[in-house]
């Protein structure tokens, strides 16, 4: 191919300044069906979630590392959620549902890097997991606050590099042409098939940063819960042994939902043309999943129930 030639025809081309979403849906009455739904997701995630980090800030009992983990995966659930939710929901209202470039790539950012961080979280959870059980002695030892602590702003960190990586690399490409994104939110897959320059070294970042990233946490939080089971295999007493798979419950279930749902959003053949199945998938991922998590660790949760009675007890005998 002729660099030379293509890039003298792009070279008076009107670059891109505004996208344009195709949506959920272009039919008003489902539309209408539509928003009070995902406007009571979105109160439901947010409330919740925030619910979960002022609980275990407020509550002594709860001041333990997995319930640490658990308050910054639920600030992380927020921030996610936030990305997304309320321009989807003010996006039902209009005709033409645009974003600018620069809007575009900040949504981008902002839900890269969440989603990176969360898979970095859930390993970084399953390592404390394997230490409650593996090694119930020196548990305090080893997660102690300022460990915890880098843990967390190694995950957050990670998912910020990474995330600008993408962007930088996809934003920098020439948009000349088609504007249409066929999606509800600035996906990168989308974006990058709308570029009239070539884009196959965002494609490679894209692929490296999920393979780095994306499974390599999940290599990491797999050998984890090996070591979980054999350590669970250990235990000689079966409520021993029920009581260790118990507090590891919750945790698998998160990361099984969110695992399971992203890969199959994102090992499916790239397409500029997603089907329904795809949408519903990433409706899933990024929207469902922020308001399933705190429901998923609360609901079974005993320490977390008492935290709340304590919680509710306290602010009943506050003076009026």
């Amino acid at each position: 191919m002729d660099t030379s030639h293509s890039m003298e025809g792009n070279r008076n081309y009107t670059p891109v300044v505004v996208f344009v979403f195709l949506g959920l849906t272009d039919e008003k009455e489902l539309q209408l069906i539509l928003f009070p739904v995902f406007l009571g997701i979105y109160l439901v995630t947010f409330l919740w979630n925030l619910g979960i980090i002022l609980l275990i800030r407020m509550d002594f009992h709860l001041q333990t590392p997995m319930y640490f983990f658990l308050s910054i995966l639920s600030f992380v659930d927020i921030c996610f959620s936030s990305s997304i939710s309320p321009n989807m929901l003010s996006d039902f209202f209009k005709d033409e549902k645009t974003i600018s470039f620069i809007g575009c790539a900040t949504q981008y950012f902002c839900v890269c890097w969440m989603a990176l961080s969360e898979c970095c979280l859930l390993a970084a959870m399953a390592y404390d997991r394997y230490v409650a059980i593996g090694n119930p002695l020196q548990y305090l030892t080893i997660m102690a606050p300022e460990f915890c602590q880098k843990m967390v702003a190694g995950t957050l960190g990670t998912g910020f590099l990474c995330s600008l990586l993408e962007v930088i690399s996809c934003f920098n490409l020439d948009y000349c042409g088609p504007n249409v994104i066929q999606h509800f939110f600035c996906n990168l897959p989308q974006i990058v098939t709308l570029s009239c320059s070539d884009p196959s070294i965002t494609q490679m970042i894209i692929f490296l940063v999920a393979l780095l990233v994306g499974f390599g946490s999940l290599l990491s939080i797999l050998l984890s819960y090996s070591f979980i089971a054999a350590s669970i295999l250990k235990i000689s007493s079966v409520k021993g042994s029920a009581k260790a798979f118990n507090t590891c419950a919750s945790h698998l279930a998160v990361v099984t939902l969110y695992y399971g749902t992203a890969l199959a959003v994102y090992l499916r053949p790239t397409s500029s043309h997603p089907d329904k199945q795809d949408t519903v998938l990433s409706v899933f991922y990024t929207i469902i999943i922020p308001m399933l998590n705190p429901l998923i660790y609360s609901l079974r949760n005993k320490e977390i129930k008492e935290a709340l009675r304590r919680v509710v007890k306290k602010v009943r005998h506050l003076p009026q």
